[in-house]
């Protein structure tokens, strides 16, 4: 469950306050992009596919790589996806695990999700 995420030489991570910060020095310093709590808390992130996915208390939000974490979208704010506390980058899909250990798995960048039977 990665808290922190690069892409290139920047960085996002969710700080000890639950904000998105990023870091333009492989980590030396960092600074707040998004503090807004519309989303929720911010809980764990994945790269995936040139975005920033964040699981949130209110579900699955984005952030393309050009907005570097500084704007955040909507993806999945189902009921399911509320339940999930981890995400995993398995290539060709991401992967969730509610808190009852249940699996689920999403083909498209997390908008739908399926359980793993």
């Amino acid at each position: 469950m990665p808290q922190i995420i690069n892409y290139g030489n920047e960085m996002l991570r969710i700080s000890a306050k639950k904000m998105i910060e990023y870091s333009k020095n492989y980590g030396s310093s960092w600074h707040t992009c998004y503090s807004d709590t519309s989303c929720g808390t911010f809980l764990d992130l994945l790269s995936y596919d040139n975005e920033a996915i964040a699981l949130t208390s209110k579900g699955i939000y984005y952030s393309n790589w050009k907005y570097k974490g500084a704007s955040w979208d909507k993806r999945c704010t189902s009921t399911i996806c509320q339940e999930f506390v981890i995400l995993v980058n398995r290539g060709t899909e991401i992967r969730a695990i509610t808190k009852k250990g249940i699996s689920y798995y999403s083909t498209d960048k997390g908008r739908n999700w399926s359980r793993i039977k």
